[in-house]
């Protein structure tokens, strides 16, 4: 049985990671989204191991120490990461994993884990990307502006990815995303044991 696929999805906020994330797994067979670890407090909802893996920072600091993370950030003051156990078991059953997370993160799990397939989400233009912030109603002016400044800044970064993605339609965005991983999974160097069978015959 072949491995499964890790795919890493990045992009700005309000991208819409998420959703096509959420609809990927709805409308894909043997897909898992990872669940990350994180030394914030649950919010009203959330569950342990299906949200977050909820820990403290001593806890989360000894796992960095013991490099159990694909990646890891601080972010405002509190600690997230993929562990590596969780997504290494989930590949090994042969099952495929989404990933989506900052930038930052899925440059170090290109370095920790360069087999992983990496997919860059782009808006259709910064304006509707502030148009989708506002809309959430969530965020103050600053943190609009800052927030549109990181993206900026973050579609710099696209070119270290092996795909990209325009999300002007979310379901064809999921379309274009299961035909990446379809196409990746007969790189013939993911197909080296089959390669080899055949040769025997």
């Amino acid at each position: 049985m072949d491995n499964g696929l890790l795919v890493v999805i990045s992009g700005p906020s309000g991208a819409g990671k998420g959703t096509i994330c959420k609809r990927l797994r709805e409308e894909t067979n043997n897909l898992n989204i990872s669940v990350s670890a994180t030394t914030r407090k649950p919010r009203d909802g959330e569950t342990e191991g299906e949200s977050y893996f909820f820990t403290d920072e001593e806890e989360f600091k000894k796992k960095i120490n013991n490099s159990e993370f694909l990646e890891y950030a601080n972010v405002y003051g509190n600690y997230y990461g993929t562990p590596k156990k969780e997504v290494f078991r989930q590949l090994e059953e042969g099952n495929d994993v989404i990933l989506e997370i900052d930038i930052q993160g899925a440059l170090q799990v290109k370095k920790n884990y360069p087999e992983g397939v990496f997919i860059f989400i782009l808006p259709p233009s910064l304006k509707e990307l502030r148009n989708r912030i506002e809309e959430r109603g969530t965020d103050s002016k600053e943190v609009i502006l800052r927030r549109m400044k990181c993206a900026y800044d973050e579609l710099n970064y696209v070119f270290k990815y092996d795909y990209v993605i325009l999300n002007d339609e979310v379901e064809a965005a999921v379309k274009k995303i299961q035909c990446i991983i379809t196409a990746e999974k007969n790189r013939v160097i993911r197909k080296r044991e089959i390669i080899n069978k055949v040769k025997e015959v």
